[in-house]
């Protein structure tokens, strides 16, 4: 296992993320399925960057996204935690959609540990990476109150509907987790105060 440091930030540019394909929506729909057993096979960068493009990338002018959110607040933070991805190096990254960008924010491959965090299911483990999604409930709250928190629920559920949509076109497997200690999750990925686990996705090519 590499190094568990903090790092300057480092940023990495993605791929431009392509917006068509083969496969048409009905067809996505149709194929998608939770997968929980991947091929020991890295993903490529490209294939990352349009993942997190589908859960979170600008769709129009400077803020809107591919998932809904009230009042354009935008509650979500998207994780990336790296393992076995061609063009880029093992450690967890946070997404920025402004850009489609990734900044390091750990070196070295914490696969095992948020394994460990999520009850040691073998699908997190396996997996050559993992999106995870975290919620800033006082965005939306601010605004809403108390309703706000329902809204940061109903988008990470957007959100994770589109990567795994996404996925199929992409012919690969991923699966929506749930079950994890929120504690040991805000450590592996150093989650600041105010930051709450909401879904962790281990994606790879289907076994």
């Amino acid at each position: 296992m590499g190094p568990e440091k903090p790092t300057p930030e480092k940023i990495v540019q993605l791929p431009r993320p392509s917006q068509e394909s083969s496969t048409s929506i009905e067809k996505a729909l149709l194929r998608r399925r939770s997968i929980r057993q991947y091929r020991n096979s890295p993903l490529a960068i490209d294939e990352i960057g349009q993942l997190l493009w589908a859960a979170q990338g600008i769709t129009h002018g400077r803020d809107f996204r591919s998932a809904p959110s009230a009042g354009a607040l935008y509650p979500l933070e998207t994780y990336l935690v790296a393992g076995n991805v061609t063009g880029l190096d093992p450690g967890l990254y946070r997404y920025i959609p402004h850009g489609h960008r990734l900044a390091q924010v750990l070196s070295g491959d914490r696969r095992r540990e948020l394994y460990a965090a999520a009850l040691h299911q073998d699908s997190v483990l396996e997996a050559p990476a993992s999106i995870v999604f975290s919620a800033v409930f006082s965005r939306s709250t601010g605004k809403y109150g108390k309703r706000g928190i329902r809204y940061g629920h109903m988008e990470s559920g957007t959100a994770a509907q589109n990567v795994s949509l996404q996925a199929v076109s992409l012919d690969l497997g991923t699966v929506v987790i749930g079950a994890f200690q929120d504690d040991e999750v805000r450590s592996v990925l150093s989650m600041q105060s105010g930051e709450d686990p909401m879904i962790i996705m281990p994606v790879g090519k289907i076994k």
